[in-house]
């Protein structure tokens, strides 16, 4: 097995992918490495300049400069020397090719794969070479080692990190990518139906209670807010279950709150059946709204 396997470079603020290297060898570990490479550049405002995850036989290593990180999987055999010289050489011949305006300004995935060629010469030439063109980079990097040692993570650690920020790190317009739900089940399409029912009723009702308002009681105008307040949540419920949104959990169990306390107060206008409808509907699309999570989309292209 070859000590460089991977190279990945991405756009530091969003995680755009820039380019990677063409895949030659395949197994599951590694398959794994990639996949936590893409994780790992959705959150790299997390990340320090420059960091190690330790895995089982292959590593990560990652160095993080003028708005562009560079990543790499290596054997565990390979001196961690190495496997940061060959991404500070990664980073020079990316700098030399491609300024930042032309970076920042990319607006798609993989904007400059033809930069996969000069990641292949640099693989080769540390895996059938065994390292740098010039003994002097090696040394340079040893000795900024010695002086700012990168800090080494396992890969539990980024796990829980990733975790914590999964659903928290706002999507940038310029990565390209749209935040995308789960696909809507039939519970789902049952309580949509059920809380547009539910909403009808408390504005027919409300509507009725205020044209007798105005011709014998102006007593009833509390009933008639609960009434359309009623109305409102059901639909807001409707819009959490179908589009995401920032503090989904906190905005429906507000709503729900809100449609208990509505129905507690026109318990003189509803029975208990009734009641106990309205707030069983409520219940059911905040289950559903807490339990629909965002669509995880991972920007392979193939690659």
């Amino acid at each position: 097995m070859s000590l460089i396997l991977f190279a990945f470079v991405v756009r530091l603020r969003d995680g755009l992918p820039l380019s990677a290297s063409t895949d030659f060898e395949h197994n599951r570990e590694l398959q794994e490495r990639k996949q936590q490479l893409r994780t790992i550049s959705k959150t790299l405002a997390l990340f320090p300049d420059r960091a190690a995850v330790k895995g089982q036989e292959l590593n990560i290593y990652l160095v993080s400069s003028e708005g562009v990180t560079y990543m790499s999987v290596c054997h565990c055999s390979i001196p961690i020397a190495m496997a940061f010289c060959f991404l500070e050489d990664l980073r020079w011949e990316f700098t030399t090719c491609y300024n930042h305006s032309v970076v920042s300004l990319a607006d798609r995935p993989y904007p400059f794969l033809e930069f996969d060629c000069t990641i292949q010469k640099l693989k080769q030439q540390y895996n059938h070479r065994g390292g740098p063109a010039l003994q002097v980079t090696l040394t340079e990097v040893q000795e900024d080692l010695r002086l700012r040692p990168p800090q080494i993570l396992t890969v539990e650690e980024v796990e829980i990190t990733n975790a914590s920020a999964n659903g928290h790190v706002p999507q940038s317009a310029a990565s390209g990518q749209i935040v995308k739900l789960e696909p809507v089940t039939g519970p789902g399409i049952l309580s949509l139906v059920l809380n547009i029912m539910c909403a009808s009723l408390n504005v027919t009702r409300g509507v009725h209670l205020i044209e007798y308002t105005f011709q014998d009681d102006y007593n009833s105008v509390w009933n008639i807010m609960a009434f359309l307040v009623a109305f409102l949540c059901c639909l807001l419920q409707c819009h959490l279950y179908v589009f995401h949104s920032p503090r989904k959990a906190a905005k429906s169990l507000g709503l729900l709150s809100a449609v208990i306390l509505c129905n507690v107060f026109l318990h003189g206008l509803r029975n208990a059946w009734q009641i106990a409808f309205h707030i069983g509907v409520a219940s059911l699309s905040t289950a559903l709204i807490l339990r629909r999570k965002v669509q995880d989309r991972s920007n392979d292209c193939g690659v």
